[in-house]
């Protein structure tokens, strides 16, 4: 089961833990904020992308951002019930890497994901 952050809860969280720890990029479209993707680094921390948003390509902007910004190697984790996120994911280049559980509070069955570059050989 997926938990759910209420708007309160949500807007604390990102002012307290996602703007202090992570380098942010928005994707905007007709000056409407459409999703963001957080990195941490090569980690991608956050992706998000407005549900009225979802299937018109914005996830798929940001994550080729995130491979601009980081050619080598991408990681990423995500609860493991997110069949959505994880079709997106893998749809993407990403691996599994590992399961597992997520830290304290959610302490949900999560999946690691990878993405390397391709090298011709």
């Amino acid at each position: 089961m997926f938990q759910s952050l209420d708007g309160e809860k949500a807007i604390e969280v990102f002012k307290a833990v996602i703007i202090k720890h992570c380098d942010i990029w928005v994707y905007e479209a007709d000056s409407v904020i459409c999703g963001f993707i957080a990195m941490k680094g090569s980690y991608i921390d956050r992706l998000y992308v407005d549900p009225t948003a979802q299937n018109t390509g914005v996830g798929t902007s940001l994550l080729l951002h995130a491979k601009k910004l980081c050619p080598q190697r991408l990681d990423l984790s995500t609860h493991q019930e997110n069949h959505r996120a994880r079709e997106f994911y893998e749809k993407s280049g990403f691996v599994v890497v590992k399961y597992g559980i997520s830290p304290p509070p959610e302490s949900m069955p999560d999946v690691q994901y990878r993405w390397t570059a391709k090298t011709d050989t």
